[in-house]
């Protein structure tokens, strides 16, 4: 098993609500993130979010790495110790019981997810803050006593088993939970099997068995929605491969109730099958649905291309009111890209728009930014994995200064370059409602990433989350971000990694997460070539955050007495050790590179004196702009 606390090992299956994606738990192979909803995506574009913690390998059927989360990839989390080399010095770790603390903070993390707008409130309900918390508390206490007795009767050592079996019962209980709904709806929980009579309600067939949908199977899944006083508003067809004989059915059924959907989710409902018998299918199903007055529609995972987009034309060009709209997974080439601006023919009511993980390249994005330019009330916008470089960044840079009321931006994973993160960063202060914000694997490098800091100071007051992983950042930078850091007090997650910081970067930043940043929850500043002296500062700047609950800093060249110290530092202040990541990658004997870069040469010279380096630095003070 990795080195985990125990928090981290639970964190894995309960996401935080910033930045990450929603509840998703244990034996749901069959659900796709494109049936996320848009304020869900976070953390994961490129991998790094941290896929739900299972204990089995995935279904074949299960969706891939589009997120890395909307995202969500479900990579099974394996916890086997049996071929890890332990350290007994550095990672001897006891995973069982959990601390009252980290009960509590579960308690609390489950709440959030459980009352949180997701997939599941779609169908079944969302639960009120008090209902959540009773459950939670509820799970929490039945999977602790379950994953107890289990250690008491077969002890393991480092309690890892227990710790997988907490993980299994709570998230099962959770998943129960949120299909029963609240508790005034909890007699709806087979909505395929109930005619609701009045209200607004859903009907989804996307569980079970996957697998393809034939006529006489499609007739009895859609029988709900011929029945006379059905109110059905929202329908969810995802993950189940309709062929021709079955669309002929669904036609005629979803034609006679398309004056009263307002919800749409037909993403993933042609997998397997030969690419004319898929068009057919998406014509029939669009001709069925023209002229419905939808406000959400997700035609993810259909490999569209623009034979595809072409053959939803009728349902796209009678759409006028659409608030929310998914197309993720999709092949969206530049064709494709071109056909869904001509055929929509208006976005301004448009609120989210999600294009994750398509291969749209500078070409399309001009077309998804002419779309973008369209929809002046945005409040969440992912183009994340799409191929796009410098030339499609800066067209969308300057497309997104129209949505003034973003909230949310995802742009992860791209080819921007320095010259399409300027043209961003005099995007930036033009969104002044911005409150996530994701640009990791930008190659931004120094000087866009100065850029786009100096940007985000006039946004500092509200903005909460910041993931700028991956751009090859050195200490070059550091003073301009931690500048921008010192007034962005509301930051509750800060993702760094995968840069090349080093002590001299390192110290500077942790300086400027010192005082003030009560809210802050998340640190990743993993991958970044720093030691001992910008480990130290680190833990130093988080020991004292109330509710503090992830520091990361694995990957780094960290020695064991520098490991120590860190732990010290964090025992000796307000959070304990639950909050340290796992260090099975930390190199205590690596060094970082000496590098030909001119502003590495001084760092290098003190790469020997981590001490030195750290007393050098610790009196940095950032000063904030008036």
């Amino acid at each position: 098993m990795r080195k985990n606390t125990i928090y981290s090992v639970l964190q894995q299956i309960l996401p935080s609500k910033n930045g990450s994606s929603p509840p998703f738990f244990l034996n749901l192979p069959l659900l796709s993130d494109s049936l996320l909803p848009c304020s869900s995506f976070p953390g994961g574009a490129t991998g790094r979010a941290a896929a739900p913690f299972v204990t089995s390998s995935p279904s074949p059927f299960a969706a891939d790495e589009h997120q890395p989360g909307c995202g969500v990839n479900f990579e099974a989390f394996q916890m086997d110790s049996a071929g890890q080399d332990f350290q007994p010095r550095t990672f001897s770790i006891k995973l069982w019981p959990p601390s009252e603390s980290t009960r509590l903070m579960l308690v609390e993390r489950m709440t959030v997810n459980l009352s949180t707008e997701s997939i599941f409130s779609r169908k079944y309900g969302l639960l009120g803050k008090e209902e959540a918390h009773e459950n939670a508390k509820r799970i929490e206490q039945l999977g602790f006593t379950s994953a107890d007795e289990h250690f008491k009767r077969e002890p393991d050592g480092d309690g890892s088993a227990a710790v997988q079996l907490y993980a299994k019962e709570t998230s099962k209980m959770m998943l129960e939970v949120l299909k029963k709904g609240p508790r005034i709806t909890a007699e709806s929980e087979a909505p395929v099997s109930d005619t609701p009579l009045g209200g607004d309600s859903v009907l989804d067939i996307s569980g079970g068995k996957r697998a393809f949908i034939e006529a006489e199977e499609a007739k009895e899944l859609l029988s709900p929605l011929t029945k006379p006083g059905n109110s059905y508003k929202r329908i969810c067809f995802s993950n189940r491969s309709f062929g021709i004989d079955a669309a002929n059915v669904a036609g005629p059924i979803l034609e006679s109730v398309k004056n009263q959907l307002t919800e749409v989710d037909i993403s993933d409902f042609v997998a397997g099958r030969p690419e004319d018998e898929a068009l057919d299918v998406m014509h029939i199903f669009s001709k069925a649905l023209e002229g419905s007055v939808l406000r959400y529609l997700n035609i993810s995972d259909n490999a569209l291309g623009e034979k595809g987009v072409r053959a939803f034309s009728e349902l796209l060009k009678s759409q006028e009111n659409l608030e929310e709209f998914y197309v993720m997974n999709d092949g969206i080439s530049e064709d494709a890209a071109k056909a869904l601006s001509e055929l929509i023919p208006s976005t301004e009511k448009l609120k989210v728009l999600h294009f994750h993980n398509n291969m749209t390249g500078d070409e399309g994005a001009v077309y998804v930014a002419e779309m973008v330019k369209r929809s002046p009330n945005l409040e969440s916008f992912r183009c994340s994995a799409t191929r796009i470089g410098s030339d499609g960044g800066v067209a969308l840079s300057e497309a997104l200064g129209t949505c003034t009321h973003l909230k949310k931006l995802d742009l992860r994973d791209n080819l921007f370059g320095v010259d399409a993160g300027i043209a961003l960063s005099k995007t930036l202060p033009k969104l002044p409602d911005l409150v996530e914000l994701y640009l990791s694997d930008l190659n931004l490098e120094n000087k866009g990433a100065v850029a786009i800091v100096n940007a985000l100071k006039q946004l500092a007051p509200q903005l909460e989350v910041l993931e700028m992983a991956g751009n090859e950042i050195n200490a070059k930078a550091a003073p301009a971000i931690a500048e921008c850091l010192t007034v962005m007090q509301s930051l509750k997650k800060l993702t760094l990694a995968e840069n090349e910081l080093k002590d001299a970067g390192a110290v500077i930043i942790a300086k400027s997460l010192e005082d003030g940043h009560a809210d802050l929850k998340e640190l990743d500043v993993s991958t970044n070539m720093f030691q001992r002296a910008g480990a130290r500062c680190f833990a130093r700047a988080v020991a004292n955050k109330p509710g503090f609950v992830q520091l990361n800093i694995n990957g780094n060249f960290i020695s064991d007495e520098g490991i120590d110290e860190v732990k010290d530092i964090l025992k000796a202040g307000k959070n304990s050790l639950d909050v340290l990541g796992s260090l099975d990658e930390n190199d205590p004997e690596g060094e970082p590179d000496g590098g030909d870069e001119e502003e590495d040469d001084e760092d290098a010279k003190d790469d020997d004196d981590e001490d030195g380096l750290d007393l050098k630095l610790q009196n940095v003070q950032v000063e904030q702009d008036d």
